[in-house]
Order: structure tokens, then C-alpha cells, then sequence
């Protein structure tokens, strides 16, 4: 074998870490026994590659958000083809994601559906939908609409002009199509984000998330409290 054969069979090694079902699963069940099955279900058969490095990545980030649950109602619910099926969806999207800010969603999103897995199927489906959807810009933009004001004072505004303000080198254009797209996600409210309004409008742009995206949000602001203790 020439050295050139022994470095492409070095290169298709699988890593170690967290890349096979039994690695993965192991890992989960050290932590968490109750929920080693149900996952292992979910991986068998999966591909091990870099995807199995950010499933094992986001499944170590539910682990660390449940570790200490004790309620017998979650225990009960993961073993259920409900669970199963979400987790199976969720984690194939995991697979393809490269973004570790989406991932670190996805991993709110899972914990808080063991923790209180009460919301319809459906909801939870399109949740799943809209993160797949999802760019890092759309969350970057969502941030800075969760953020409360400093200060309202000053003549009339318009939310793309605290939008600019608050999210630096994002020139108008690209600000004016991520606000349409996540419009047409039904996460915030249609409206002309170049239309003059009062300060206080512009400013408090939480006002302008819908409903659903209220509910959504809260799994960006769970994975970044989670970012925030662990720094």
C-alpha cells in the first residue's frame, strides 16, 4: 500500500467521538437512563459522519437540560411513538444543520418538549418546519427584536431604522428581505418596516412578533441563557 492509500484509509477512519449509535446512545444513557431507549431507536441505522458529531453534540445539550428532571410524566412521554417520531425528525434535521446557534435551538426546543410535552403534534411539527427554514440571520434579527429599548426619546422612526441601528453591517436591503421572510413565517407581523412611526413604535419592535412567534422565541432565549451560564 502506498503512503498516499494509507493516508485515504487514515482519512476515512471514523472519528471516536460520538460518531457511532453506541457511542451516542451510551453517552445519553450514562446521563440520563430513561431516555438512552428511545434515542437509540432513533440513531439505529443513521450514517456516522460529521452528522453523528452534531446529533451527539445537541443530544449531550438535552442531556444537560434534563439530567435532573424527575417527573414521571416526561419518563413516561419519551417512550411514547409520538416523542419517538419528533425526535426522529428533529434529529435528521440536526444532521444537515451547520449552524451551532440552530443546533443549540434545536436542543432547547427537545428539552422543553420533555419537560412539558403538552402542546398538539402539530405545533411541534411546525416548529421543526420553521427551525429547518430558519437562517442565522433570521435569529440574529429575532435577538434584537426581543430586545428591550435603552431609550425612547427623539422625532418618528421606523423599524428598519432600528433594525439597522441594532444590527450592525446588515445593510437595509438584506434587513428588508429577512424581515418579509420571517414574515411570511408568521413570526412577525406584516408591516413597512420604511413607514415613518413614533418612537416608542419603532423602538419596541417585540410588539411587532406574532404569537406563534412569541412561542418560538422562547426556545432562542432558552438556548441563549444556556450560552450565557456556561460562559
Amino acid at each position: 500500500m502506498t503512503p498516499e492509500d494509507e493516508s485515504k484509509d487514515e482519512f476515512l477512519k471514523p472519528s471516536t467521538h460520538l460518531e457511532t449509535t453506541y457511542d451516542v446512545a451510551s453517552a445519553v444513557s450514562s446521563i440520563v437512563p430513561w431516555l438512552g431507549g428511545p434515542v437509540s431507536s432513533v440513531l439505529s441505522g443513521m450514517s456516522m459522519s460529521l452528522k453523528m458529531e452534531r446529533i451527539g453534540q445537541v443530544l449531550a445539550d438535552v442531556d444537560s437540560r434534563v439530567r435532573d428532571l424527575e417527573s414521571q410524566m416526561s419518563k413516561d412521554y419519551v417512550e411514547t411513538d409520538e416523542f419517538q417520531e419528533l425526535l426522529e425528525r428533529a434529529l435528521k434535521q440536526v444532521a444537515f444543520e451547520r449552524s451551532d446557534e440552530k443546533r443549540k435551538v434545536y436542543a432547547a426546543f427537545l428539552a422543553s418538549d420533555i419537560e412539558s410535552p403538552g402542546d398538539p403534534y402539530d405545533e411541534k411539527i411546525r416548529i421543526l418546519r420553521t427551525l429547518e427554514e430558519l437562517q442565522a440571520d433570521h435569529i440574529r434579527m429575532l435577538k434584537v427584536m426581543m430586545q428591550e429599548p435603552n431609550d425612547i426619546s427623539g422625532g418618528i422612526g421606523s423599524i428598519g431604522r432600528t433594525l439597522q441601528r441594532r444590527l450592525s453591517g446588515m445593510n437595509s436591503d438584506r434587513i428588508a428581505d429577512l424581515f418579509s421572510q420571517l414574515s411570511d413565517m408568521k413570526l412577525v407581523q406584516a408591516a413597512g418596516i420604511n413607514i415613518m412611526i413614533t418612537p416608542r413604535s419603532a423602538e419596541q419592535l417585540y410588539n411587532y412578533i406574532t404569537p406563534y412567534g412569541k412561542r418560538f422565541t422562547t426556545y432562542i432565549a432558552e438556548a441563549a441563557e444556556t450560552d450565557q451560564s456556561a460562559a
